[in-house]
């Protein structure tokens, strides 16, 4: 493992002086489980110019395999190190909905089971159980992840929003009115302003607008008056209820998919999984 720590790090920083530094190792002592690792394998790792250390293209590759590896080390002596007892639960989640929706209900779930902890990760799209090893994860979709099994949290409803200032004394009456704002896009949403539109018993014109991969910077585009975001009713009403944003038009209307929480068949026995899904169960 120090062998493979070493080559990692020399690797992604460049250097065996800065490796050593994020080791706490010496430079000799670095340069030298370097050397022993290629010496194992049997093939040169780096190429020695003056006093750089040029990853070889075979390097490239380890280091790749060699990265993952070390994570899901950590990720595991993390695991053990957070286990109090009662167990710990991996879970991949989306950021908005994790900041906003998950966040402010934890306590009450860890207070209701002692000993377990929840460790988080954020993903903007649905996990590959296969390839990553959460216990589970919340993500929006159709409920349809490969080789998994399914809770439904609840539908996703969407409500347009605009900064106030934007519409003094020209307040948007009709979907026309809209013409003249930036409509934002989010990328996981690439439907979202059709599914609006029809609850507006509209369609949607061809939509131009500034895209986003998140809805935190959306929103604040959105207060600071570049365009029209348009949010989860879940995070749109808690900017409407401070006064950043107001509603466009009907608010609250059937969005393009759900929010589940899935988990690997194999995991389903895990009692803190079994735990965290009760809890969920009483929070829809």
């Amino acid at each position: 493992m120090s062998l493979l720590a070493a080559f990692e790090a020399v690797n992604r920083t460049g250097s065996t002086t800065a490796a050593a530094k994020e080791l706490q190792l010496s430079q000799g002592t670095v340069s030298r489980l370097v050397a022993t690792l290629e010496a194992q394998i049997g093939r040169a790792l780096f190429i020695r110019h003056k006093k750089r250390l040029i990853p070889t293209d075979i390097a490239a590759d380890y280091a790749r395999d060699i990265s993952a590896a070390l994570d899901l080390v950590q990720r595991a002596s993390m695991k053990a190190a957070a286990n109090l007892g009662g167990g710990a639960l991996s879970l991949a989640i989306l950021p908005a909905f994790g900041t906003r929706w998950l966040a402010p209900r934890l306590g009450g779930f860890l207070g209701d089971n002692p000993g377990v902890t929840i460790n988080l990760s954020t993903r903007l799209r649905p996990v590959d159980f296969s390839a990553e090893r959460f216990d589970a994860a919340i993500y929006f979709g159709r409920g349809d992840l490969a080789d998994a099994d399914h809770l439904k949290l609840f539908d996703e409803r969407i409500t347009a929003c605009v900064a106030p200032t934007s519409v003094t004394g020209r307040p948007i009456l009709t979907v026309a009115d809209m013409s003249r704002f930036q409509l934002f896009q989010l990328e996981t949403r690439p439907n979202a302003w059709a599914a609006w539109f029809e609850g507006q018993g509209e369609i949607a014109p061809p939509i131009s607008g500034m895209m986003f991969d998140q809805f935190a910077p959306m929103i604040e585009a959105a207060i600071a008056g570049l365009g029209i975001a348009l949010l989860p009713h879940y995070l749109a009403e808690n900017e409407i209820a401070a006064g950043r944003l107001i509603p466009v038009l009907e608010p609250a209307v059937a969005g393009t998919g759900s929010y589940w929480l899935a988990w690997p068949k194999a995991r389903s026995t895990y009692r803190p999984l079994q735990q965290f899904r009760t809890w969920l169960e009483s929070q829809r």
